[in-house]
Parts: C-alpha cells; structure tokens; sequence
C-alpha cells in the first residue's frame, strides 16, 4: 500500500507556483491576485479561508478577505461579486459555502465572471470542463487528477466508481475520468443514494472516488484487493481529545489500507490539494489575461 500524500505534493505544486511569481517579480509583471467573500461566521469556512490567505502569502500572490455578516442580503452580495468582477487589479476569486439561507447559491455563482472563476463552479466553465476544452477545473477533482498523476497511478481502462453527486467533487470527477487522455481513460460508474447494492458495485471498482461527508462508511469488505481509493469526505467526530474533535473521512482507514495499492489519509490527502489547485487556477488566470492584453 502507497500512501496518496496530498501534504507533500501539494507543498511541491506551492513550490513550483513560488518559482513562477518569482519569473513575474523579475520582469516586472504584476502577481496574481485572489480574493476570498465569506458571508457569516461558519467556523470551518472561516478556518478554511484563512488557510487560503495563508497559502497566498507563502507562494508570493496577493491576497484580499471580503467579510460579510451573516445578514448580508443577496442583493448587497451580488453588488460586491459585481466590484470584483470589474477590479482589474484582481485576477480570481471565490466566494466561500455554505452562503445564508437568504441567498440563492446558484444566483451568486452565476453572477462570477468566468474568467475570474478560480472555483471553476459557473456553468461556463463546467460546460468547457465536460466538452474536454481548455478551463479553470473544480479545485478538488483537479487535486484529484494531480494525485494520480504525479503518483503515476495508472487509469486508462480501469473501473473507477465514484460515490456522491455534488456539482463540487462527484459529477464533475466521473466526467474527468472518463475523458480522453491521463488521467481519464476509464469506465465510470457513478453512485448516490438512491444506488441499490452499492457495495457489489464497489466490489468491481479499480478506483473508488468517495465524497459522501458520511464518516468511515467504505468498509474493507467494500473493496477489492489494489484497488486505488481516493477519501475527499471530511468530517469532524467528536472524541476526548484536547480539541473535542477529530477529523475522519469516508474510508474505515485502518482496514481498507490493507487491501489497497493506494489510499489517501484523511487529514492529509485530498484537503491540502485542494488550496494548491486554487492557487494554480489563480495563476492560469493571471496568465491568460497576460495573453490577451
């Protein structure tokens, strides 16, 4: 068994993203720019989007933190998406989930200007995503490929069996592995809760992509042996230790890691990609933007 270690990697794409700011500094050329809008006071969007400033800091970028209160209406929202959009000196930015019940999610997503999607969530860019042309991918599933990638995980052929639909992670990772080229090339089954039998699927997978948020649900007798079982499901269980809480995924970690030829740890997999992914998506639109001025 090979450990995915989305930790390490992820600090060698930050790495990388270093060097390239470091190019720019010296020509003279303007550092990417992202900007992060949280709306309320959601512990973990908050933690989440600290550590997004954090990794901006550490590679070079600029970085900018809109914070909203939680009775931020969608119209005053949608007004600030609308200043971002035309703030040249910005060139990405997200807007954190979950966003307050008075705001229609997909309304805000809409309103993002494609070129500035570095969540790659609008219609737009997960059209291009699912025709195989040139976008900004979802943070995450781009992780995702990266893992496999550079860890040379083989796919062309394979079953992969994703678990969970989300627009986020599930729907557009069995669209990428079932494109043409690597990693894709494999024959996707994609299950959710109305899935009969889910474990006689699994059973058959190569790959399992599992991001259900329901901790240790995929079991040893789930998985066959090698397979390949990529963790995105993060969820925090409470314990006695000094925090009061751990973090566990979707993956009973101790026994399907015996049968498995990789696996990814949760904390430490899937979670870390995620903001390297941001990051590269950041520079991608710094880049293009270079190229039509």
């Amino acid at each position: 068994m090979q450990l995915l270690d989305g930790k390490k990697v992820s600090d060698d794409i930050k790495n990388e993203i270093t060097a390239e700011v470091q190019k720019m500094k010296e020509k003279g050329e303007k550092v990417p720019h992202l900007a992060a809008v949280i709306v309320g006071n959601d512990g973990a969007s908050l933690t989440y989007v600290g550590s997004k400033v954090k990794a901006c800091e550490r590679v070079g970028f600029e970085s900018t933190l809109v914070k909203m209160p939680s009775t931020t209406s969608e119209t005053e929202l949608l007004k600030k998406i609308q200043q971002l959009n035309e703030d040249d000196t910005i060139d990405g930015f997200i807007v954190q989930l979950p966003l307050p019940d008075q705001i229609d999610t997909q309304k805000v997503l809409m309103a993002i200007d494609p070129r500035k999607d570095v969540d790659g969530f609008h219609p737009e860019n997960f059209g291009k995503m699912a025709l195989d042309m040139s976008t900004f991918i979802p943070a995450t599933p781009f992780g995702i490929l990266e893992l496999l990638e550079r860890y040379g995980v083989e796919t062309k052929g394979k079953h992969t069996v994703v678990i969970g639909r989300s627009h986020i992670v599930g729907r557009p990772m069995s669209i990428l592995m079932g494109r043409k080229g690597f990693p894709g090339n494999s024959t996707v089954t994609l299950t959710h809760s109305y899935t009969k039998n889910i474990a006689q699927i699994t059973t058959q997978a190569d790959i399992i992509i599992t991001a259900l948020g329901v901790p240790n649900y995929l079991k040893a007798e789930m998985v066959k042996d090698d397979a390949v079982v990529i963790d995105v499901g993060i969820t925090r269980v409470n314990d006695d230790s000094e925090k009061g809480y751990r973090i566990t995924g979707d993956v009973d970690f101790e026994f399907v890691s015996k049968k498995a030829s990789f696996i990814t740890p949760v904390p430490g997999g899937v979670g870390p990609m995620t903001i390297a992914m941001l990051l590269k998506n950041t520079l991608l639109a710094r880049e293009q933007k270079l190229l039509k001025n």
